[in-house]
Parts: C-alpha cells; sequence; structure tokens
C-alpha cells in the first residue's frame, strides 16, 4: 500500500471521522454517523483505496512506503 492521502487531507479525514463519531455516539445523527470509521481508518493510514484506483494522490512525500 503506496501512501496516498497526504497533509490537511489527512488531518480532514480524522477530524470529520471524529466528529461522525461522536454524533453517532450520542444519538445526533443515528446509526449513518458510524460511517465516520471510513474516514477516520484512511486518515490514518495514509492510503485511501478509491483514490488509487482513480490516480489520486495528495501526499507530496516523493519516497512513499
Amino acid at each position: 500500500m503506496t501512501k496516498n492521502v497526504g497533509g490537511i487531507d489527512r488531518i480532514l479525514r480524522i477530524v470529520a471521522g471524529l466528529v461522525l463519531i461522536a454524533l453517532a455516539a450520542t444519538g445526533t445523527v443515528g446509526m449513518w454517523g458510524w460511517l465516520g470509521i471510513v474516514p477516520l481508518a484512511t486518515g490514518a493510514m495514509g492510503w485511501c483505496p478509491p483514490y488509487s484506483i482513480l490516480g489520486f494522490n495528495t501526499c507530496s512525500v516523493k519516497n512513499q512506503s
């Protein structure tokens, strides 16, 4: 897995994921909020499957491992 999510993109994914999970845990948005696990995981790992499929890369590091 080559990292393809970097910098601001990772931070936004982690924050959005945490907010959605918190809203789901408090019952504000219902069960759909648990989908926040997806952006949280992709932000934490630095790899996004749709980015790989579509050829996107927001990671500015040249040597990606």
